[in-house]
């Protein structure tokens, strides 16, 4: 797979929008190209997520999941250790449910769950003394076309270039999961450097200005560790708005909001 795009590059400390906050909890829009903490791995990065929330709310921030540095959306921490465990037990259980965007190569014509085990990605450095031969881990993912768009740009041998919006909620929570999966059904997601196509990478760079992975961490719902209520988080369109405009597909709020509370599993095929 050609490699054309980088993560965006944060040359400056963002202020984080914030989209929900209590005495326990915090959650941010995290932005595309950011990484969420330090990493020995990326030791040139600067410019954190949680160095920055700190800085921003004047208070230490446990992290209970991550996204990757591609990845925006929404992203939760807690704000003391004993609510993180708590948060941490949740999601082991599956308690929560995710719901993200993606814009992804082709016209994805039918809902479904894929349930496609992968091998666990180790990376080089930091898993080079972990076990190589494990066995593939249950990794499940539903999705649903939401648009279409059919662009008068040639690529490679075709006359047009097609792409689809697609909502995913993820079933399991494998590396790149997302990412992995639909590669596999042969829908790679735009701006996916690892596992997508660079030249599909390049058209959107070139004609759209869009120079990051097309993947949203869109809606999170969860019940509150403490108090026992419900709580549903979404991120704002941000960025991608605009891109969305071009391809006359939706762009209000309220239209995903009312999908995803519409969404169900039960009588989804297999894909």
């Amino acid at each position: 797979m050609s490699k054309v795009l980088n993560a965006p590059e944060l040359t400056e400390v963002p202020v984080l929008q914030i989209l929900y906050q209590d005495e326990f909890l915090v959650a941010i829009d995290k932005p595309a190209g950011m990484l969420v903490h330090r990493s020995f791995l990326d030791r040139h990065e600067t410019v954190f997520v949680m160095q920055t929330l700190r800085n921003q709310i004047g208070q230490h921030v446990f992290p209970v999941h991550r996204l990757d540095r591609p990845t925006s959306g929404v992203l939760l921490f807690a704000l003391s250790a004993d609510v993180a465990r708590l948060l941490t037990e949740q999601l082991t259980e599956q308690h929560w449910r995710k719901f993200y965007l993606a814009v992804c190569r082709g016209f994805v014509k039918h809902s479904g769950i894929l349930d496609y085990p992968l091998k666990e990605q180790l990376d080089k450095i930091a898993d080079k003394q972990a076990s190589q031969d494990k066995d593939k881990q249950e990794a499940i993912t539903a999705l649903w076309p939401l648009a279409q768009v059919e662009l008068p740009i040639a690529i490679g041998k075709y006359p047009v270039a097609r792409y689809s919006l697609v909502a995913l909620q993820p079933l399991t929570g494998r590396k790149h999961q997302l990412r992995r999966h639909l590669s596999h059904l042969r829908h790679p997601i735009v701006g996916d450097t690892t596992h997508g196509e660079g030249k599909h990478n390049r058209l959107f760079a070139e004609h759209f200005n869009s120079h990051r992975l097309l993947l949203i961490a869109k809606r999170l719902e969860f019940t509150h560790p403490v108090t026992g209520a419900s709580v549903v988080i979404e991120a704002p369109m941000g960025e991608v708005k605009e891109l969305f405009k071009a391809f006359n597909w939706p762009t209000e709020e309220r239209w995903y909001s009312n999908f995803f509370q519409r969404s169900d599993l039960a009588g989804l095929p297999s894909l």
